[in-house]
């Protein structure tokens, strides 16, 4: 019986040479990475294995929304009331920043976006749809993220890190029940590729419940379906990792993309501190930039958020993050959901940084500055780097 398998596939590995030129075109191509999903038997994966162009093999797999808290919206805190500059903004120091990132393209996979909301009024906005759901966002996920971004100022409040960023690409990679497949984010990606941008962002997770629940329904024992669960995770990462890899090469031909995802929400430090949760998947994979989420405390001093899983290599503000509702207006959400567009935005914000210096604004260059200009003295005391990564991701001044 065949089952559905995402098959990646490096290109360049196909190319024609002479006996004595394969060795140096191999070396020199760049990464040309293609992806199919097909039905396969057991006896045709372990063909596929030997064949020089696959990367990687991979079922499918459920993904979702990042679960709780940032699935409930809320009203903008109190303390923001009348504000002009939302404390995620201000905490970057975005807003005291000369950059806005103009001339950066900068792709959200997620749950699609309000087009309409005047977050977004000017924009060049590039909608893709990986679900058949269709376009729109039916869920205000995406629409929230991608007013962290860019987004303009919505009643009077700045809520975008990077206002500046002219055009977008969206890919609805969740459809409208906030639900979706690797098939579908590994596409997307690959469009986000394809139509040159500079950063990307993922607020998204691998639902693993979901797949032992698909296998069980399919009649499989608990054991069998954990197992095969377990295998397919595994290859998964391997999926991304290769992925990586190829973006990788293709930015010695080119500038490159900074690729950024949510380490996930399923750590739980109110229960027991030592209740961390490792960093989920996409965000896991070799070469993305895994971002964490922290909160402000009453001495104004922040802290990691009890949900942000651990070992992040950046954090940002996750918790009372106003940005755009869609429908129009502003609501509040908390998550590492909301954590991760606040390092794209600076990621926005850095390539036009290094672009104006002329010092040949890269991916890794633009990685680099995100990393080394972390903040790391505006932590509470005690606070575990395992949990905050390099620290506070912070805009060029």
């Amino acid at each position: 019986m065949a089952d559905q398998f995402i098959v990646l596939r490096d290109l360049s590995r196909t190319r024609m040479a002479a006996p004595f030129e394969r060795g140096a075109a191999a070396a020199e191509a760049p990464g040309e990475p293609h992806v199919e999903v097909v039905g396969l038997g057991k006896r045709e994966v372990a063909d596929l294995a030997r064949d020089p162009s696959v990367a990687a093999v991979a079922r499918p797999m459920p993904t979702s929304v990042p679960g709780a808290p940032e699935d409930a919206d809320a009203p903008p805190p109190e303390a923001e009331a009348g504000d002009r500059v939302t404390w995620g903004v201000r905490a970057l120091g975005a807003d005291a920043s000369a950059r806005t990132g103009a001339g950066t393209v900068v792709a959200i996979l997620d749950t699609g976006i309000d087009a309409t909301h005047p977050a977004f009024t000017g924009m060049t906005l590039v909608e893709e749809d990986f679900t058949g759901s269709g376009g729109g966002d039916k869920v205000g996920h995406g629409t929230h993220c991608a007013g962290t971004v860019f987004g303009r100022p919505v009643d009077g409040m700045r809520v975008g890190v990077a206002p500046g960023v002219e055009r977008a690409l969206i890919g609805k990679v969740l459809g409208d029940d906030g639900k979706g497949s690797t098939a579908g984010t590994v596409k997307g990606l690959l469009w986000a590729i394809g139509n040159d941008a500079d950063v990307i962002t993922m607020s998204l997770g691998i639902d693993f419940p979901a797949a032992m629940r698909q296998l069980e329904e399919r009649g499989l024992p608990q054991f069998l379906a954990t197992s095969i669960a377990l295998e397919s995770y595994r290859a998964t990462l391997r999926l991304y990792d290769s992925l990586m890899r190829m973006i990788a090469a293709r930015a010695a031909f080119g500038t490159g993309t900074v690729v950024v995802a949510a380490t996930g929400n399923a750590s739980h430090r109110e229960l027991r501190p030592d209740f961390e949760v490792g960093p989920e998947l996409p965000s896991a994979a070799e070469g993305m930039m895994a971002v964490g989420a922290v909160q402000r405390q009453p001495s104004g001093r922040l802290s990691v958020a009890r949900f942000s899983n651990t070992f992040p290599q950046l954090c940002a503000p996750g918790v009372d993050v106003v940005s755009a509702r869609t429908g129009g207006g502003l609501t509040s959400k908390s998550g590492t959901s909301m954590a991760a567009p606040h390092v794209a935005g600076a990621a926005a914000l850095w390539w036009q940084e290094l672009r104006a210096r002329g010092e040949g604004a890269r991916a890794a260059a633009v990685t680099g500055q995100l990393l080394l200009t972390a903040a790391t003295g505006v932590f509470d005391d005690g606070a575990d780097f395992a949990d905050l990564g390099a620290g506070l991701v912070q805009a060029p001044r």
